[in-house]
């Protein structure tokens, strides 16, 4: 019996694709939407200063940090920093509170995948969490 040809690998044509930004999620990223579920890839900008206000998200959320440092407190007041090439995974829904803030001196600049249930809002904004000063 003869075992069937491999099919000559085509090049592409008239593509182009430029990465915005990338990074590596060190303990791996699952993402998975039920139903009908809207994808939203945005590039937001955090001044010096600045800050997202306390929120969450009604779905999943994967950024990666072009530059800047982001400083994040979550709704148990623990704080994670990432730096330029991080990923950040928010599983979102409203255990998910958070803020996020540049305590730095240049822009932060994330490129964020929302997945969402179809029709929600990018973020929901939420009063700061107890352990959180006022």
């Amino acid at each position: 019996m003869l075992a069937p040809k491999a099919a000559p690998a085509t090049a592409g044509s008239g593509i182009s694709g430029v990465v915005l930004a990338a990074g590596t999620a060190n303990a791996g990223v699952k993402v998975k939407g039920q139903g009908p579920t809207d994808v939203i890839v945005r590039e937001v900008t955090i001044q010096p200063g600045g800050h997202t206000g306390w929120h969450y998200h009604p779905g999943q959320v994967v950024a990666v940090v072009k530059s800047g440092t982001l400083t994040r407190t979550l709704d148990d007041c623990s704080v994670e920093v990432s730096g330029a090439g991080s990923v950040v995974f928010e599983p979102g829904g409203r255990g998910d509170v958070h803020i996020g803030r540049n305590h730095g001196t240049e822009p932060v600049v994330l490129y964020v995948t929302y997945v969402l249930p179809k029709g929600s809002p990018l973020s929901v904004d939420v009063d700061p969490p107890a352990c959180a000063p006022h």
